[in-house]
């Protein structure tokens, strides 16, 4: 009788051990299907915290890709055959405008978004916080100090201007499209007056910084404006001034990919992003909250004057971009 006890102890513990490791085996196997994918142009370590808070909320792991607008949505079309994102977090409103006409977003309406205004949201996305564009001055640099964007093109600022690559940087190129919609011809004669005081073209936000806040250079001409408020904060010796004339603000929206195998988890992401928690980290971050009851330390859009979005001389985004890199690259 003890060696059949004994047998049908064994049994119970084998069956026991084989149903926990089939139960920890299933566990593990869910958590990673849970596992959510975001890709997101800047900045990188708001990109971060909300992960964190997500996941310490959730206990759902969230992988971030943080590039520049130009290189997200290079991965994503070259990952078409096998989609890896989930949620998109980009600097410009046109890359969701255009996602959506190539019917890669899934509508979703978080019931976090009440309170973000009109112009920031739609069926298939929703900002998540809001920067804009202005001129970065060095204050020690020994030149006046610029109150509109044709100052740079003045002879007191020659060889001393950066511009961002509106190629690398969606913001950027936004405010290409701005000054154009609103000016015409007119903005383009600016552009063309700054090459010909020696503005470059430096890269993306971040290089066309670095040179202003090591005095190699005295302003950055269309810098998006929660990186410098960052290096404010840092003690840097630079102010962020909105031109008089009007600048464009740049809503940075987020999106939830058709293709998303965690549909219930990115949903819950956006919500997250879009709750009182996750708006206070876009603002800590020197971004405007997209909500309008979370505060902020920087100014907000309603105290800008922002460019109109109806165009005088529109064309679409790849033509400006070919206009700007040709006039550039001429001698």
């Amino acid at each position: 009788m003890s060696v059949l006890k004994n047998k049908s102890r064994h049994s119970i513990s084998l069956k026991t051990g084989l149903l926990t490791a089939m139960t920890l085996s299933f566990a593990l196997a869910t958590g990673s299907a849970q596992a959510l994918t975001v890709y997101t142009a800047g900045p990188g370590s708001l990109a971060k915290k909300l992960a964190a808070g997500y996941e310490k909320q959730t206990g759902v792991k969230v992988d971030i890709f943080q590039a520049t607008t130009g290189k997200v949505m290079a991965r994503l079309d070259a990952e078409q055959a096998n989609p890896q994102a989930d949620v998109l977090i980009s600097a410009s409103w046109d890359t969701a405008t255009s996602l959506e006409k190539r019917d890669w977003l899934l509508a979703y309406q978080s019931p976090n978004a009440t309170h973000v205004p009109s112009q920031f949201k739609s069926a298939y996305y929703v900002a998540q916080g809001i920067s804009a564009l202005g001129i970065v001055w060095n204050t020690k640099s020994g030149t006046p100090e610029p109150k509109d964007w044709q100052d740079l093109a003045q002879p007191a600022f020659k060889d001393k201007v950066t511009t961002p690559d509106p190629s690398l940087s969606g913001a950027s190129l936004d405010l290409l499209e701005g000054l154009q919609n609103a000016h015409g011809e007119q903005a383009w004669k600016l552009f063309g007056d700054l090459k010909a005081n020696g503005a470059i073209v430096a890269g993306p936000n971040a290089q066309a910084l670095t040179p202003v806040l090591q005095g190699a250079k005295a302003a950055v001409f269309g810098a998006v404006d929660y990186v410098a408020y960052n290096s404010v904060e840092a003690g840097e010796a630079i102010k962020v001034i909105f031109p008089s004339s009007g600048t464009v603000i740049a809503p940075r929206p987020m999106m939830i990919l058709k293709s998303t195998k965690e549909p219930a988890q990115a949903k819950a992401f956006i919500d997250y992003v879009l709750s009182p928690e996750g708006q206070k980290l876009v603002a800590d971050a020197w971004l405007m909250p997209a909500r309008d009851d979370v505060d902020a330390k920087r100014p907000l859009f309603k105290s800008l004057k922002v460019l109109p979005a109806d165009a005088v001389g529109s064309s679409d985004r790849k033509q400006v971009l070919d206009k700007f890199a040709t006039l550039f690259a001429a001698n």
